[in-house]
Parts: structure tokens; C-alpha cells; sequence
């Protein structure tokens, strides 16, 4: 029987009662890596004997019944340390020096009995929100010829074609969500604190967060839960226990100036408000107040942060594409002129906490535009980069980054074009409902989910 298209929490369910091994299941979903990646590109290396090999110790486990992800195949973003492999962060100029130790993420998910698989791709130093670069393409399932989003868009990509059904991720602008919302996936950026960070230089001035990206609530809530070590955050709460209807601002004017919102993603917002309206939801249409200078900020560490992970590399930043030079340039006066604080954190979540003294969640579209070609970025110049990742992202992401607040990604239909619709639901960390912000968001979405079910697993690849 063939493992494939299984959600996580099934193959462990399955892996832990002896109704299947962990090397069956592995071996299945290699199989379809090797049947499929040529065409998708989300690995930069795929493990094959090492991971068969840490599905026989799964196997062999004497706690095998009490691992959350037994025998669950995942990937990992290649901008965190695995051991025995380097951290190229999507480029040739960043070594080749293996890591010797897990990042503790990584050390979460191996000691919870989820296998890993592999390493994906991202674009170089995890700058775009496309994810074509020096170290190949990744090609989004639902259309090969657009791109999964970026940063994290090898791993996107590798959940939607069905080659593991969990993966991680990170989120410094989006880069969690952008993804997830071009392939059709539930994808989830934590608080500030919730899993550890430890990525790059500083964590982009702690905006980006290590978070799950899978098919399901369910399992984006399990991956979250053994990333975060909390168990409590595996069951996503029954909204009728939290003692009254929430209130919903549905908010779908970009914060970027000229961005302009394709109308089908406009209208996957607005229903989405209504079917929460129709579950007895509070739900008002009310943008969401972002002074300009906010969005500054939040671009100046975007900018700042690469220009931190650009210094890792040493004399090599000068080989750097001049996309990404550019942009750690800017990275470079932006920290001149004093744009790069902590007090930005502060001073947002100040006016940020105002709305939500009112609202409990803020729904908006997950992105302005369909996906955009998957190449043809890497070698044009900064200028193109900018604008293609701001107009068909819409610069709804990076808002919550600066805040350090939880934000997620929801499946919501799909677009004219064949290509997959989403929104974005965000709160504050703690919340007046008795839940924290995480646990609040995979509620609604679980929600979301029963009353308007979404594809799994992209049509058409095979």
C-alpha cells in the first residue's frame, strides 16, 4: 500500500501502531522525489541513504508509540544548519563546510521521529519572494512555469507536489506565507519566541521566525508544536469554547503605495469574510492603519538583514548576483541613516495594538497577483526584483514580521488562471480570548477548513 498523499498526522498515527514502517513510508516518498523533481526542482539534495537509514532507527525505536511525527517524512530549508551538510542559503558563496550540529529545530523534529529527507532550495541568501537563483529553479506544482513563492519556496513546493507532507520553513517579509499561498498551503509565521529563531546573522533583527508548511491545519499544528516543543500547541481550539463570536477586520488595501490587488484575490478575501460572517462571526471591512514609515522600517531591516548575512560570506559578497548586491547596499545605508532600530518593533505594535484592542483577527488577501514566472528574475536588476516581489506579494506580510506577531496562511479556492487563491489571518501574540495568538489563528483556520475543504495536493503533476 502506498504511503503517498497521506497527511502527517496519519503516518504517524500509522508508523506508531505498527500499521506501517517508517522505512515504507520514507521509500515511498523518495520514490515520487525521484519521479517528479526534475520537473519541480524544490531539492538541492535529497537524502536517500541517510534517510532510509534514520527510518530503520525510527523503526527500531523503543518509544516509537510516543513520537508525535512517527516515521513522517519532512524537508528542511537550506538556511539552517543540518548536520553533514553545508548551509548554502541558496548560494555558491557561502561554503561548503558541513554543519556539524542540528540547528534545534532540526533537533526537534529528528527527536519527535520525523525523518528528513532532504534540503530545498531557496533563492540566494534568502532575499525573494521567487525562488530562482545561482543554485537552480524551483517551479511551482500548480503550474510549472510559475514561481512557489520565496523565500522558503523549495519547501512549499515539495509539500504541494506531494513529496513529503510536512516541511519547514522560515518567515523574515512573508517568507513563510508567500509561499504557501501561491502553492495552496496551510503555512504558519509563529510569535516572536514561540519556536527558536537562530537564522543568519541576527534573524534579520528579529523579523524571521522558523515555522510549518503543510496541506492540513492539523498537521501545520502538529509540525508547530514539535518545532516549538509544546505539545498543547497540537490541537487547534474549538472556536464555540472561547465564549463569544470573534471580531474579524477584513483589510485588503495593500500597505504599499500603486500596489494594485487582482480582483479574484480581493473577492477570496471577501468570501472568506462571509463564510465567517454566516458561522456567526463578527466580521467589518476596516484597513488596517499603516503609517508609510512603518513599511519603511519593516523594508529597511529586509534590506539591513541582507546585508548582515552578505558580511557571512566574506570577500565572496563581491560574486553576489547585483540583484542582491543592490540590495545589501541599501542594507548597508539604511543602518547609516539609523532605519534599522528595535524601537520600530515597539513603536508598531503600539499603534498595531490599538486595532486590535477591536479586532480580534485581521483577514486579508495572501497575495495581490497570481504567481509569477518561476525565472528571469535572478539575473535582472534590483529594481525589477523590487517591484515584481512588492506587486504580486502586496507587502501584506512584512507588517506582522516587524511586530514579532503570528500570522498564517489559508487555502481559499482557486484563481481564474488555475493557479491556487488564499488569505493571510494575523493577531497579536496574546489575545482576550484566554488563547495564545498561534493557537487563535489555527482554530479559525481549522474552521475554515470544515466549512470550505481546499485540494491537497497540486492537480495535473501526477
Amino acid at each position: 500500500m502506498s504511503h503517498l498523499g497521506r497527511t502527517a498526522v496519519e503516518i504517524a498515527d500509522d508508523v506508531r501502531s505498527g500499521r506501517a514502517s517508517a522505512r515504507d513510508v520514507v521509500q515511498d516518498h523518495l520514490d515520487r522525489i525521484a519521479a517528479l523533481d526534475g520537473r519541480v526542482g524544490a531539492f538541492v539534495a535529497v537524502r536517500v541513504q541517510e534517510a532510509l537509514a534514520e527510518a530503520d532507527a525510527v523503526d527500531a525505536r523503543a518509544d516509537r508509540a510516543d513520537l508525535p511525527l512517527a516515521g513522517v517524512p519532512v524537508a528542511v530549508k537550506d538556511n539552517i544548519p543540518l548536520a553533514g551538510h553545508p548551509t548554502r542559503d541558496g548560494s555558491p558563496h557561502t561554503g561548503t563546510a558541513a554543519a556539524p550540529s542540528d540547528h534545534v529545530v532540526v533537533e526537534r523534529l529528528r527527536a519527535a521521529g520525523a525523518v528528513v529527507v532532504g534540503r530545498t532550495h531557496v533563492p540566494e541568501l534568502s532575499v525573494w519572494p521567487f525562488t530562482d537563483g545561482p543554485l537552480g529553479t524551483v517551479r511551482n506544482p500548480w503550474d510549472l512555469t510559475r514561481t512557489p513563492g520565496g523565500s522558503s519556496g523549495g519547501s512549499a513546493a515539495a509539500v504541494a507536489a506531494g513529496f513529503v507532507p510536512l516541511a519547514h520553513g522560515n518567515d523574515g517579509l512573508g517568507s513563510i506565507r508567500i509561499p504557501a499561498a501561491c502553492c495552496g498551503l496551510v503555512g504558519l509565521k509563529p510569535g516572536l519566541g514561540t519556536v527558536p529563531a537562530d537564522i543568519g546573522h541576527d534573524s534579520w533583527t528579529r523579523m524571521s521566525e522558523n515555522g510549518p508548511l503543510a496541506t492540513t491545519v492539523a498537521d501545520a499544528a502538529l509540525g508547530l508544536s514539535v518545532m516549538a516543543a509544546d505539545p498543547a500547541l497540537a490541537a487547534a481550539p474549538d472556536l464555540a469554547a472561547l465564549g463569544r463570536p470573534l471580531r474579524v477586520a477584513v483589510s485588503t488595501a495593500s500597505p504599499v503605495p500603486g500596489t494594485r490587488i487582482d480582483p479574484a484575490w480581493r473577492t477570496a478575501a471577501l468570501a472568506t469574510a462571509d463564510a465567517l460572517r454566516a458561522a456567526g462571526h463578527t466580521v467589518v471591512e476596516r484597513q488596517l492603519p499603516v503609517p508609510l514609515r512603518f513599511v519603511v522600517r519593516a523594508a529597511a531591516r529586509w534590506f539591513g538583514g541582507t546585508e548582515a548575512d552578505a558580511a557571512l560570506s566574506g570577500p565572496a559578497r563581491d560574486a553576489l548576483p547585483r540583484r542582491t548586491r543592490t540590495h545589501a547596499r541599501l542594507g548597508r545605508g539604511a543602518m547609516r541613516l539609523g532605519l534599522v532600530a528595535e524601537a520600530d518593533t515597539d513603536r508598531w505594535r503600539e499603534r498595531l495594538d490599538v486595532f486590535l484592542a477591536e479586532h480580534d483577527v485581521v483577514l486579508s488577501p495572501g497575495l495581490a497577483t497570481p504567481p509569477v514566472a518561476a525565472d528571469g528574475h535572478a539575473g535582472r536588476g534590483w529594481f525589477h526584483n523590487y517591484w515584481a516581489a512588492a506587486s504580486y506579494t502586496g507587502g501584506f506580510h512584512g507588517l506582522w514580521n516587524l511586530a514579532a506577531y503570528p500570522s498564517v496562511a489559508v487555502p481559499a479556492g482557486v484563481h481564474p488562471d488555475g493557479t491556487p487563491l488564499s488569505v493571510m489571518l494575523s493577531t497579536g501574540s496574546t489575545t482576550g480570548l484566554g488563547v495564545r495568538g498561534e493557537a487563535l489563528l489555527l482554530g479559525l483556520a481549522a474552521h475554515l477548513e470544515g466549512a470550505r475543504p481546499w485540494t491537497r495536493r497540486a492537480p495535473g503533476l501526477g
